[in-house]
């Protein structure tokens, strides 16, 4: 009976840190499919999640997002917040937007998690109008 209890118990708590997106991760392009850098998601005090630039993998044509249309115009792409109020809904996080720095465009955003990578979707209106990439875990 124990070994049974010790067994659900363990495979409850998998399954909860399975399903979070906290922490670095290696951003990989979905044009080129080079590394691009690592974003650190966290979740803040509001209870929604928030990603932004800890280090750049590759020299960017620019170091500052000049084609940002918000806050972030003109701001150093190292240091930036690109992901913005993310919230939990199942096994799925949605909600918030995420923006690419290269283009200073703002995506509405879908992210789920299967084991060490995230599946990032970036969208314009219906979630079949974007862009995709998957990034891995930096452990």
């Amino acid at each position: 009976m124990k070994k049974i209890i010790f067994s659900f118990v363990a495979l409850m708590f998998a399954t909860l840190s399975y399903a979070q997106i906290e922490g670095k991760w290696k951003t990989i392009d979905d044009e080129t499919g080079q590394a691009k850098s690592i974003v650190e998601i966290t979740k803040k005090s509001d209870g929604k999640y928030y990603g932004k630039v800890v280090q750049l993998l590759i020299k960017p044509e620019h170091a500052t997002c000049i084609d940002c249309k918000d806050d972030r115009k003109n701001k150093p792409i190292l240091g930036m917040e690109v992901i913005r109020g993310m919230k939990k809904e199942g096994g799925e996080f949605t909600g918030g937007t995420i923006t690419d720095p290269k283009t200073g465009k703002t995506y509405k955003c879908n992210i789920t998690r299967e084991g060490d990578k995230l599946d990032v979707r970036g969208y314009i209106g219906f979630s079949f109008v974007g862009r995709s990439q998957t990034w891995y875990q930096v452990k």
